[in-house]
């Protein structure tokens, strides 16, 4: 409330008991409490939202994830145990009545595999001539061996041959339920439920639908919006004044060797882009950004945005609906145009990797709405006039750009800004027709506002 973030609310009380935790909170006339529900849940710790990525073994090897490829592996994993379980049983189930299939054969003649067993002199050849007396193999023949000779009677075996149509029905059902990955899906649902009815505990979470969360982030990018005067320095050091406290400011404090890079008005709804020196691209709002003093340094942006290390700010960009293009000027004479759209995230992401091209050492940055005359001067002197209407718009963000500013040997592009009218004498002089081009010294007639330029 004092930074004026939340102006919605008259007076909070702790009314804290007996009875638990409550925080009594009095509303403005006509504020909705839902709206500011939301508003408090995105500015204070009373909701807090995070991305998470886990480090997991799969088959033996780490692998960083998120929540829904988690939940596929698990699905993987579950499945693969189900199926070896199916099919554990499918082969107890197949010996088991290849077993009794040997027994049936068996009773066709009691009496003679009892002479076999009886009249078989070496207790090694019973087997091979129970095989040969029955036409039965040898796992066969083991069994009906070992059977105790109280149960070589007809009403034991018929009691062991009942189990065979129903041997043959669950076979039948291990070998669907192999085949149907459907069927193995019902199994883990079906355990699942079990579960649930003997461990299940209520939520403590709430899930929403898509359209509430949609709601949800119209609601919480609503912020306060007054004019503001925006400060940027080349060491990155920003300040947010309002017109106020400007007016009663003396002089802008600075870092020792530091200067102002970027003076504008603005309000404090916009959104920023911090361009940094390793091609990536900061996203932030005036409003996240303390109001300021003429007196004070202001907020590193660097480490207000956690830049990863020696990051440092190159440019800042200030928009409000993704409009126009970007132009980045390389030292070698190339400049590439990338559309704003670009960098337009429906998300609320804070860094975007890959913002401009990483194969030359950046010159200059500049945003424009519109096509509008560029003048690029380089350290060799010359001035080249172009019109951004030459250059095709890119909509790949680290797009190398096209040759327009040709450079001799040791020399490279210096500075780059948006032409104002009148101030060359002679700007056909300058002006590209074609491009590539080498551009024009200076004439005697513009030689002061070339030191203005530089």
């Amino acid at each position: 409330i004092k930074a004026k973030k939340i102006t919605e609310i008259n007076d909070i009380r702790d009314e804290t008991g007996l009875h638990g935790l409550k925080i009594t909170i009095d509303l403005k006339r006509g504020t909705d409490p839902e709206k500011l529900m939301q508003k408090l849940f995105r500015l204070t710790p009373f909701q807090d939202s995070f991305a998470c990525n886990f480090n997991i073994l799969i088959s033996g090897y780490p692998k960083v994830m998120g929540v829904r490829e988690i939940l596929d592996e698990w699905v993987a994993f579950r499945t693969e145990c189900v199926r070896r379980r199916v099919y554990h049983s499918l082969e107890k189930a197949q010996k088991r009545l290849h077993l009794l299939k040997g027994l049936s054969k068996i009773l066709l003649d009691i009496d003679k595999a009892i002479k076999i067993v009886r009249e078989t002199e070496e207790e090694r050849e019973v087997v091979p001539n129970l095989m040969i007396g029955f036409g039965i193999d040898e796992t066969q023949a083991e069994y009906v061996a070992e059977i105790k000779l109280r149960h070589l009677n007809r009403e034991y075996i018929l009691k062991q041959l009942k189990d065979i149509e129903e041997l043959e029905a669950e076979i039948e059902n291990y070998e669907a339920i192999l085949k149907s990955r459907t069927r193995v899906y019902t199994i883990i649902i079906k355990e699942l439920e079990e579960i649930i009815k003997k461990y299940g505990k209520p939520r403590r979470t709430k899930l929403i639908s898509a359209e509430e969360v949609a709601a949800d982030e119209v609601v919480t990018v609503e912020v306060p919006d007054y004019p503001v005067h925006l400060f940027f320095t080349k060491d990155g050091y920003f300040k947010k004044i309002t017109p106020q406290s400007l007016r009663m400011s003396g002089e802008q404090k600075l870092k020792e060797g530091d200067e102002f890079i970027t003076i504008t008005e603005s309000s404090n709804a916009k959104e920023l882009l911090f361009f940094t020196n390793m091609q990536q691209v900061y996203k932030s709002r005036v409003s996240d950004f303390d109001d300021s003093k003429a007196s004070l340094l202001g907020d590193y942006v660097p480490g207000k945005l956690q830049m990863d290390e020696n990051e440092t700010t190159v440019n800042m960009t200030i928009v409000d609906d993704y409009a126009g293009f970007m132009l980045f000027v390389f030292e070698n004479g190339r400049v590439a145009k990338v559309s704003m759209k670009s960098y337009e995230t429906k998300t609320n992401r804070k860094k975007l990797i890959n913002a401009y091209c990483e194969k030359y050492p950046l010159a200059a940055v500049l945003y424009l709405k519109e096509d509008a005359d560029v003048l690029i001067s380089s350290s060799g002197g010359r001035l080249l006039l172009v019109n951004t209407a030459m250059l095709q718009v890119k909509t790949t963000k680290n797009t190398a750009g096209v040759a327009v500013m040709t450079q001799k040997k040791g020399q490279k592009v210096a500075s780059a800004k948006v032409y104002t009218e009148g101030f060359l004498q002679k700007p056909h002089r300058y002006r590209a027709k074609n491009l590539p081009a080498a551009g024009s010294l200076l004439s005697s007639e513009d030689s002061g506002n070339q030191l203005k330029l530089i």
